[in-house]
């Protein structure tokens, strides 16, 4: 406000956002107040629950942005490819000893080629590490029967989708390091189309049930899918239930949003990341291996995909259309901020909400497509740089 009055030039989409805000007002206000209170309550749980997916997506995508200033259109596709990879090593009791010394060769090949391969030959200790990562995957991918589906599925999903990211970093994106920024984007969209067809031809195009949320877990304890019902007819004017498949994924989807937070914010890798991420030149210039650190950012990029992938696919299904879930987190990263992790956190909570309520005051797909949009239209046209994001300044 003070800035606009500072600034004239600023006064005239000041007065077009507060028209908006109040028209927004009068409109929804008799929806709002004609909704009974126990399916707004519903529908602010359910919005809570799925922005916490939405949430882990935007982290991803952020992440690239942060290390490379590319915004990925390819992780949704990474997403849904990492999401089936997991699918295979969880639903398949044997897998083949020769398939898994190639995969375990592949993975921990393209992963310790990142340190260049002049520098593996003068540390010997470097392969060693290797040549040992690659007998332990082996055997874990190769444990008999169905008690060892959870770590067959872990470790492989974890192994597809680093391969994945670095696969994509390594003959996508570096070829193109000098050249305009426009082109890596165009190419995360030719990734994107690649690794869809991809997947149909492998998978097919049909839905794929992902039962983790309702057999036994790892440690042994009964995960419960049935819905949670809350009786909260005299308070609210009806029930309320939450579904345990949603919130099972929310609070893994937090648990995994921490575990890089703090792996970002307290590891020696987590601050050449973000190091790299202010300033890619001082960063070289005082030692930092950038192409290294921007080949681990794409690989924790896809891990974090695989993560919300199987968590999404775990409470709903796994399928192609997965991939379009990154669109939905996108205003969730304009929101937020493009360079802030926190803001990724509640731009994707704030998404959920504004879909869920969508639903409940309109018929059909179509609030529910456009209402996070528009959300997103009137913050940018108060805050250009998002909720949390950095308001840079570039002097000529």
């Amino acid at each position: 406000m003070t800035a606009a009055l500072r600034d004239p030039r600023k006064l005239p989409s000041l007065i077009a956002t507060v028209a908006v805000i109040v028209i927004a007002l009068v409109w929804l206000g008799p929806l709002i107040a004609s909704s009974a209170p126990n399916r707004l309550v519903q529908s602010g749980i359910t919005g809570l629950l799925v922005g916490g997916v939405y949430s882990l997506v935007a982290l991803g995508i952020v992440v690239i942005n942060k290390a490379s200033g590319v915004f990925n259109f390819a992780h949704g596709g990474m997403m849904m490819v990492a999401g089936f990879i997991f699918f295979s090593f969880f639903t398949t009791s044997n897998i083949a000893l020769p398939f898994a010394l190639i995969y375990s060769l592949v993975t921990v090949g393209l992963a310790v080629s990142i340190f260049g391969w002049r520098n593996l030959l003068r540390q010997p200790s470097l392969i060693v590490i290797g040549v040992v990562a690659v007998i332990a995957l082996t055997f874990v991918l190769t444990l008999p029967g169905p008690n060892y589906k959870w770590i067959r599925g872990i470790v492989g999903g974890a192994m597809g989708a680093a391969l994945l990211g670095l696969a994509v970093e390594r003959f996508t994106i570096r070829p193109l390091i000098g050249q305009p920024l426009f082109a890596s984007v165009m190419m995360t969209l030719a990734v994107s189309l690649i690794l869809n067809g991809t997947t149909q031809l492998i998978w097919g195009s049909q839905p794929q049930t992902l039962l983790i949320f309702s057999e036994v877990n790892p440690i042994g304890i009964e995960v419960k899918a049935s819905p949670l019902r809350f009786d909260t007819a005299e308070l609210l004017g009806g029930n309320i239930s939450v579904e345990r498949t949603r919130l099972y994924a929310f609070g893994l989807s937090l648990v995994a949003f921490l575990a890089f937070w703090l792996f970002f914010r307290y590891t020696s890798v987590g601050l050449a990341m973000r190091a790299t991420s202010e300033n890619q030149m001082l960063a070289q210039s005082v030692g930092l291996r950038v192409r290294m650190i921007l080949a681990i950012a794409w690989a924790i990029a896809a891990l974090l995909a695989g993560v919300a992938g199987v968590l999404h696919g775990g409470a709903t299904n796994l399928d192609t259309n997965m991939q379009y879930l990154a669109l939905r987190a996108f205003p969730a990263v304009l929101l937020g901020g493009i360079e802030s992790i926190g803001g990724a956190l509640i731009g994707g909570l704030a998404i959920g909400l504004t879909e869920e309520y969508s639903k409940l005051l309109f018929s059909g797909d179509i609030g529910e497509q456009l209402a996070p949009y528009i959300v997103l239209m009137v913050v940018l046209v108060l805050r250009p740089e998002g909720l949390f994001g950095q308001k840079r300044i570039d002097r000529i």
